[in-house]
């Protein structure tokens, strides 16, 4: 069962930063999961929310600021909004890295920032899972490329999206772990999927997806994980 950091390590550092990635990497994760959205300027900026104010002392939307205007924000620790692209420098092909599409018209220019990186780095398509709650931006990725690995996202039961999977040929399904049962988990695997519940910090869920034969966690303590 892989280990994946939830937004680095969101339950030991602020969620998103490179140092809560750093955290997370310590541990020796299987991959880590980030939330990415565009801001005005076009940069891929990886924070959760679609407004600033939750997790730095921004306020307003992400899409409403530029780049250089992030850069002056921090969150209640001092650290900063990280690019996407930084992201990738730090990890390097460490680990696995995936990325949840959050913010609108995501999905393309993560595609070209990473086929770009695939040409001149370490990086490779299997060090990547992108993955969504908005499926239209996962069929966006399908018809533009097979290359990439997708995984859909549900709060609901994993029966909920098999459709979309399949239509979409999809390589994992990412459920909230409180709906998830072992039915499911035996549903979903069965038709092919990797099974990558989220966010599995309870010591006897950790247990349950273990039994269960999930193929990964994604957990805010990737070290008590």
């Amino acid at each position: 069962m892989k280990i994946f950091g939830h937004r680095g390590a969101a339950g030991l550092v602020a969620e998103n930063t490179l140092e809560s990635i750093t955290e997370a990497l310590k541990y020796n994760v299987d991959g880590i999961e980030i939330d990415v959205h565009k801001c005005k300027s076009g940069e891929l900026v990886v924070i959760h929310d679609e407004t600033l104010q939750r997790t730095t002392n921004g306020v307003g939307k992400v899409s409403e600021f530029t780049w250089k205007e992030l850069t002056k924000l921090r969150t209640p620790e001092g650290y900063r909004i990280p690019k996407l692209s930084q992201v990738l420098d730090l990890i390097d092909a460490r680990c696995i890295l995936n990325i949840e599409l959050k913010g609108i018209g995501t999905a393309l220019p993560v595609v070209e920032l990473i086929e770009n990186r695939i040409k001149d780095t370490k990086w490779d398509y299997d060090h990547f899972i992108l993955s969504s709650f908005d499926h239209a931006q996962l069929f966006q990725i399908k018809y533009r490329t097979s290359s990439f690995k997708l995984g859909v996202l549900t709060e609901k039961k994993i029966s909920s999206i098999l459709k979309v999977a399949e239509t979409l040929e999809a390589f994992s399904v990412h459920p909230l772990i409180y709906s998830l049962t072992e039915e499911e988990v035996a549903l979903a695997k069965d038709k092919g999927y990797k099974v990558y519940p989220w966010t599995v910090n309870d010591p006897s869920k950790i247990e349950s997806s273990k039994t269960w034969k999930v193929d990964g966690i994604i957990t805010d303590l990737p070290n008590f994980a």
